[in-house]
Order: C-alpha cells, then structure tokens, then sequence
C-alpha cells in the first residue's frame, strides 16, 4: 500500500512538473512573438528608415537611432541606434519646406536642433558634424526660421552637403557667407544657430 501511495505521489509529481514545463514553454513562446512583432516596424516605417539612412555614409547610417519628425515637431523613434547617431527621414522643417531630404546628426547637432525648435540658445560645447547627403528642398541663408522663399531672404536649395558646427561662433568671422564661393559658407551668419555648410556638389545658382 505504502508503494502504490508512493507511485501516486510521484505520478502527480510528474503530471504537475509537466504542465509547469509545458505552461511555461508557451508563455515564453507568446512573449518571445510579442517582443519580435513589438520589433518589427511596419512596413511604413521601414520605409522611414530606409529612407532615412541614405541622408549619411552607410558606416554611419547603419548604426544611428532613426527618429521620425511630425507636423509639430514632436520626434518618434522608429529604430534604436548604437553609435550616438541619430538620422530622420526628412528635416521636418529644419532645412525649409518638408519633403525627401533626410538628414544624421551627431549628438552635438541633435542638442542644437533641440534649441532651434525652441528658439533657445544652443550650447555649443565640441565640434558637431552632420549629414545631408541628398540635400535639401531649401532654406533661407539668412533667417533660420524662414520657411518660404521671399524677395529677399537668400533662399538656397543646397545640393548634398555636410554641416559643422564648432563651439566658438568668431571662428566663423573670416568665412564667405557667398553660397555661391566656390566652397564652404557660412549659413545664417550672425546669428546663434551659424554653422557651416560644405557642399558636395555646386550649389545651384538662385532662380
């Protein structure tokens, strides 16, 4: 009798570990589906990002955090990055009108582009470098809170190009502001948000 008793009791050991075992396989199983779909943008998304990653050298791209930027100016994090990039598939305002001109940043930039939403003063602490590889749909050379062309304030539409910052503004003092020079310019000069541009390409000439 003892040996039946003891037989039960294993056999109920057994069923018991056993459905612990298989309860918890299938959580693990709907927690790892959940976590991969949770993962995986939409295919909107990923077009962001793709799209995204073409404004910066695909070293740089590969690794940047994407964010998406709205009407408002309010950003959304379609991917997490790893390098302390971050890389957007339209400037969202921040180069004129809105459209296909993606942009990457580096963290300095990113803090700067912060104060320029807010119209604060950026603080500009180390050397920033950022990416516009396929350019931009245009933007005041003058006003950095222009968002159309007017008579008279030197709208550009710049051709792939990258963008310096640098922590001491009178460093910019002896720099062309002429688009137009040939080479390098600075854009908003006189202003807090200065910085240089360094086309790629010729920059068109102003219709």
């Amino acid at each position: 009798m003892a040996m039946v008793n003891v037989g039960l009791g294993i056999g109920r050991a057994v069923v018991i570990l056993t459905a612990s075992v298989v309860a918890t396989a299938t959580l693990a199983a709907q927690h790892a589906g959940a976590s991969k779909s949770a993962a995986k943008p939409s295919a909107g998304n990923q077009a962001k990002i793709r799209l995204a990653m073409t404004g910066a050298p695909p070293d740089i791209a590969k690794g940047a955090t994407v964010v998406d930027i709205d009407a408002k100016g309010q950003m959304k994090e379609l991917r997490k990055g790893t390098n302390g990039w971050t890389c957007m598939p339209s400037s969202g305002g921040a180069a004129g009108a809105a459209g296909a001109d993606p942009m990457c940043l580096d963290q300095t930039w990113m803090s700067w582009a912060d104060a320029w939403m807010h119209k604060t003063d950026p603080q500009v602490k180390s050397v920033g470098v950022a990416y516009m590889l396929r350019g931009d749909k245009g933007a005041s050379n003058i006003d950095p809170f222009a968002t159309s062309r007017t008579a008279d304030n030197q709208w550009i539409v710049s051709p792939p190009h990258v963008m310096v910052l640098v922590p001491d503004p009178k460093l910019l003092d002896t720099m062309s502001s002429d688009p137009h020079n040939g080479g390098p310019w600075v854009m908003w000069k006189g202003t807090k948000y200065a910085h240089i541009m360094v086309p790629i390409r010729a920059v068109a000439a102003t219709k």
